[in-house]
């Protein structure tokens, strides 16, 4: 590797890296008085850390914080703009040379040493240093000479930015989806009367006009098996549906996808959201939506190649995962905090309603484990007995009391196996409880207290959330609420303003009026990372009685690419959009009871708007799902690429409980796949001003947000063991 890195080393720079390494000295005297007077890297480096250090203790808050010696929102909010520049430089200059492995090259050795490729390029013109890297340097010294400031945006500003974004109950973005539903509709019954599509259940009676056909289809619409049976599986299909609008590029994307074995599954009434006839007033309004269904050229040049994002979702029987837990198995039951664990049913509930481009569990699609046979996905004789073997994982743990059933997607069972699911956790909390009755006072284990189920039916199949399955999810309310469990969740994933739709509001209203909380995680893709645009998406979902819970970002490696938005976008957002929506302290008692009032919970969120001045409750927490950590933005950048892709170090969020495994593992190293200039540049491409973007550059640090009283379990009225059972601390690192 040595070897590499020195042939690298001779690598001229180009001509644009030339222009802008001139520009970086001419603004900076002293680094260029540093740069010319080192006789190799070591002296360069000592330059930089005694010109930094000395600015930097003059202000005592940042120089501990670099030093670590402080840490946590109060410190991390005590910096100024300066700081984040002074203290990313002496990480740079501390953690130069180092060799990371860099999933993004499938494991090639990335080696950060920026002041060392600037002075390269000074003294030689070499060092193969990119424009994206000298951008991001330009920036940074700019920062730390205060010429680059920061100026946030008024609560003024954020509102425009939101009002750019319609959302599907728009009047007319709801006229544009019946053409779009008529086209498809008409589509499906040409190929029945040809013969291409023959079905059981959905046909047409001998001699029926096509008036009275498509008035058949219309109340074929409304059923969520229609559009799981005539969901689109192929580029051409899709092309169709959607009027033949794609153009030839996409279409020759989508082909070599199909060559590749990725799957396609999208059904009908999630096609009909997307623009075939562009309004005027929406344009790109539909993109993150689109950016789910439409592949990218690098997800297809991965795939074959794509490998896990989560550490603790490799399991091998008897060992513990990453974060020190024994599981039943590897394929039914994740895991990674004390407090809650995940069921993935062996049922359709392993399927979901269609496949996301950017979906995380893509390194199993490329292993031919999901490929959307729902038929092979229902379930066997032998998993009722399965799942209560499952279930006894539950019952015999001492901290478990929140159980998230999920797959896939929880509600893709039929109301028959989701109806045995949820019988066989209440018999499990019932037992839980009745085993605790002769446990010793500082021995008992934790009862269920949470029962959630993730889907995201609510947004691409609302059709599925029928009176028969409320009343499913209310009787187990009902009676679960009678043995202690408080809290019945529903979590969902809304990308888009314009995924709410009369469908998906009249979905949630269900939902609710049968007591269940329904939460959102949001997915921070580029096009949903547009300003305003996640702002957006959570004053709408609080209107129609959704709280939101998690800003994600995009996990992954270069198959991702596409559609990930930097985690300084991220922290960006947090800081200068969502915080219009800070929710005071003197609330909190109050939004702490929604959950137990969820039949309410939009008059509930209206109500407490209107009096908090407030546009939204930004009850959601900006993070990065971590392999084998869990989820934080605690982060510095601790080095940059040659190609200007950021090298950031995650700490855990100290917020919450972790297990006791997590003391032992080191901080993770993430290399984003994207350079900031990449990523205003695609931006850029979708309409975008990179001028409303110019603070992204200096957001070097991250610090998780703290989670609000709304999200923390109820408390026990008696003491929990310290004792955990199902963990084995003897776990490599």
């Amino acid at each position: 590797m040595a070897t590499k890195t020195h042939e690298l080393d001779r690598i001229a720079i180009t001509v644009k890296s030339h222009m802008l390494l001139r520009q970086l000295l001419r603004e900076n005297p002293a680094l260029e008085e540093v740069m010319r007077n080192a006789r190799n890297e070591t002296e360069a480096l000592v330059g930089v850390r005694n010109w930094v250090l000395g600015e930097i203790k003059e202000h005592p808050d940042a120089y501990k914080f670099y030093k670590r010696e402080v840490h946590g929102r109060e410190a991390f909010e005590k910096l100024t703009w300066k700081d984040f520049a002074a203290i990313r430089l002496l990480d740079y200059v501390d953690n130069a040379g180092r060799e990371f492995d860099d999933q993004n090259l499938r494991g090639e050795k990335a080696i950060s040493n920026p002041i060392h490729l600037i002075w390269l390029a000074v003294t030689h013109g070499t060092g193969g240093a990119k424009p994206y890297f000298f951008q991001d340097m330009l920036m940074l010294f700019r920062q730390f000479s205060g010429e680059y400031k920061r100026d946030f945006p008024t609560r003024e500003k954020v509102e425009e930015w939101m009002d750019r974004w319609p959302t599907g109950l728009d009047p007319r973005i709801i006229k544009l989806r019946e053409e779009n539903r008529e086209r498809i509709l008409k589509i499906i019954i040409e190929k029945i009367d040809k013969g291409e599509i023959k079905d059981s259940k959905f046909f047409f009676d001998p001699g029926m006009s096509q008036e009275q056909k498509y008035l058949r289809t219309l109340e074929w619409w409304e059923n969520r098996l229609f559009h799981l049976r005539f969901a689109v599986r192929s580029p051409d299909l899709l092309n169709e549906f959607l009027g033949n609008s794609l153009d030839p590029d996409t279409m020759k994307v989508l082909y070599e996808a199909e060559k590749k074995g990725i799957p396609f599954f999208v059904n009908p009434y999630y096609l009909s959201l997307l623009h075939v006839r562009v309004p005027y007033f929406a344009v790109g309004a539909d993109l993150a939506i689109r950016y789910y269904v439409v592949y990218s050229q690098q997800l297809i040049d991965e795939y074959g190649n794509i490998v896990a994002w989560e550490k603790e979702d490799r399991v091998e029987p008897g060992k513990p995962n990453a974060a020190g837990w024994i599981l039943p198995n590897e394929h039914n039951i994740h895991r990674r905090y004390p407090e809650v664990a995940i069921l993935i049913p062996d049922t359709m509930g392993r399927a979901c309603g269609g496949l996301c481009a950017s979906c995380q569990r893509m390194y199993d699609f490329q292993r031919g484990n999901l490929n959307f046979n729902l038929d092979k996905l229902k379930p066997k004789q032998t998993w009722d007995q399965k799942l209560q073997e499952l279930l006894r994982y539950f019952e015999q743990d001492s901290q478990l009391r929140d159980i998230l059933i999920t797959g896939g997607d929880a509600l893709m069972s039929s109301d028959g196996s989701l109806t045995r699911i949820l019988d066989g956790v209440y018999r499990m909390a019932v037992n839980k409880r009745a085993a605790n009755k002769n446990r010793a006072p500082d021995k008992k284990y934790a009862e269920i207290v949470r029962v959630r189920l993730g889907t995201r039916l609510p947004v691409y199949l609302p059709q599925r959330i029928t009176p028969d399955l409320a009343q499913v999810l209310g009787e187990f309310k009902r009676k679960a609420s009678e043995i202690g469990i408080q809290q019945f969740i529903i979590q969902t994933h809304f990308e888009s303003p314009m995924e709410v739709t009369p469908e998906a509001r009249s979905a949630i209203r269900r939902l609710n009026e049968v007591g269940w909380t329904v939460t959102n995680q949001h997915v921070f893709s580029t096009a949903a990372s547009r300003r305003g645009h996640a702002s957006k998406l959570r004053k709408v979902l609080n209107e129609i009685g959704i709280l939101n819970y998690y800003t994600f970002s995009v996990k992954g490696y270069m198959e991702n690419y596409f559609n990930f938005a930097t985690n300084e976008r991220a922290v960006q957002e947090q800081m200068e959009e969502k915080v219009i929506g800070t929710i005071d302290s003197k609330y909190y008692d109050e939004v702490r009871e929604f959950p137990n009032n969820a039949e309410i919970l939009t008059d509930s969120i209206s109500s407490l708007l209107k009096r908090a001045n407030l546009p939204f409750l930004g009850s959601d927490r900006n993070v990065l799902n971590l392999p084998g950590v869990g989820k934080s933005l605690t982060f510095r950048t601790i080095g940059i690429t040659r190609y200007g892709r950021r090298i950031l170090e995650f700490e855990l969020d100290h917020t919450r409980n972790h297990s006791p495994a997590m003391e032992r593992m080191d901080k993770v190293i993430i290399i984003e796949s994207k350079s900031i200039s990449e990523y205003l540049r695609q931006l850029e491409d979708i309409g975008e001003e990179p001028s409303d973007y110019e603070s992204i550059w200096g957001y070097s640090i991250g610090e998780t947000e703290p989670r609000i009283p709304l999200y923390e379990y109820p408390e026990y009225d008696f003491e929990i063991t310290d004792e955990f059972s199902n963990l084995e601390l003897s776990v490599s690192r």
